[in-house]
């Protein structure tokens, strides 16, 4: 099969998958009837922070290649355009999660105004602000996803290297507004949910969660496309350099992970070390130690070695893992809100059958569209050519 075609459709799996989204979908309704609106709401929250991460992820990797000028990559870039197609199903998973402000949020509760720490953020913590900067972030992605995905795929047609160009010089424009807004809806959707915490870089730590997210999903997609033959050019050499960025920005997660916590242990100051305690204490500080080891040690383990950044049945598990890694991650910084004795159960398990598999049928809907690789990229075949 030649380089860049698209094999047939496969309408029984989407089906399969709209039939096991429609099921979860079944089952997160019923959440907030049986389980009640609290718990309802942090799992929504929790699966729409996911869903942003891995969109966000896959468009910095996109933006990632133009800025540097990679050539290896890119007869892989599709793989993280259409995982980027998850961006603009954002705006309505972030409509939905607007009505979960006044249960989750602390800063919207009634008593909120008796509060000094959450009335002197006042300014920034309010209604209309917030669903400003919402309304901007969304804008700002899914405009920026239009630019980089969609002018890609118009290249396919046009064969016009001007494009490359454009692409080029934008990219390092996006760079900056995904650094601007991903650290404002990390501090509102997450860190402001107890309003009195303060963490400098907490915006950061959110990056580097959508950054290996990101890079996870694009490797699952690449290995996707390669074990059906949809990318027949692409060599071990390729993995070799995809392995070595998961590598890469495992070690840059573990990193700003553990500088926020050793900072905040350090200064020891009562408006900061409350939300590290209430996450590591009772079956809270059992998730705390599976993620030190399992979204640091585990990854960086199975990558160190060279061979391992080559073998495909490695890095996919270990891009499988890293996912899930950062579910646990979100619900670690999440469900402590709903009290010490709440545990995992049957509404996460139907959150997570209805995002997923509807996630993962958008993402196979756009694998369905278009060329498996950036045909009219005028560096192309260079990439087809890349060994080390």
């Amino acid at each position: 099969m030649s380089e860049g075609t698209v094999t047939g459709a496969t309408p029984t799996s989407n089906r399969v998958l709209a039939g096991m989204s429609a099921v979860g979908l079944a089952g997160v309704v019923l959440t907030y009837f049986v389980e009640g609106p609290a718990r309802f709401w942090a799992d929504w929250l929790i699966w729409f922070v996911f869903l942003v991460v891995v969109a966000l992820g896959a468009l910095f990797v996109v933006a990632l290649q133009h800025v540097t000028g990679s050539v290896w990559s890119v007869p892989l870039r599709r793989a993280p355009e259409r995982v980027a197609a998850l961006t603009p199903w954002l705006i309505p998973v972030a409509a939905v999660a607007l009505f979960s402000l006044p249960v989750l949020f602390s800063w919207a509760h009634p008593g909120a105004s008796h509060v000094r720490a959450i009335v002197e953020k006042s300014a920034w913590l309010n209604y209309p602000f917030f669903i400003t900067r919402l309304v901007i972030c969304l804008v700002v992605w899914v405009a920026s996803y239009r630019i980089l995905v969609g002018k890609s795929v118009q290249q396919d047609t046009s064969r016009d290297p001007h494009i490359t160009v454009m692409l080029r010089r934008f990219s390092p424009v996006f760079m900056v507004l995904l650094g601007l807004t991903i650290t404002s809806f990390a501090f509102d959707w997450v860190s402001s949910l107890e309003a009195v915490w303060y963490s400098d870089i907490f915006g950061v730590y959110l990056f580097a969660g959508a950054a290996l997210s990101g890079l996870a999903a694009s490797t699952l997609a690449c290995i996707y496309l390669m074990r059906r033959d949809r990318l027949t050019k692409v060599t071990a050499d390729h993995l070799y350099n995809l392995g070595g960025l998961l590598f890469g920005f495992t070690v840059f997660w573990g990193y700003i992970a553990f500088s926020q916590y050793l900072l905040q242990w350090y200064a020891n100051m009562p408006e900061e070390v409350f939300w590290y305690k209430q996450r590591t204490v009772g079956g809270m500080l059992i998730v705390f130690i599976i993620l030190g080891i399992g979204h640091y040690f585990v990854p960086f383990l199975a990558l160190m070695t060279e061979d391992a950044k080559k073998k495909w049945k490695r890095l996919r598990w270990v891009s499988v893992w890293l996912l899930f890694m950062q579910i646990i991650d979100l619900y670690w910084m999440i469900f402590p809100l709903l009290g010490k004795n709440m545990n995992l159960g049957w509404p996460e398990l139907a959150f997570a059958l209805f995002f997923l598999s509807g996630g993962v049928l958008v993402v196979k809907r756009a694998m369905e569209k278009g060329s498996d690789v950036p045909v009219g990229d005028p560096f192309l075949e260079a990439g087809l050519e890349f060994h080390l």
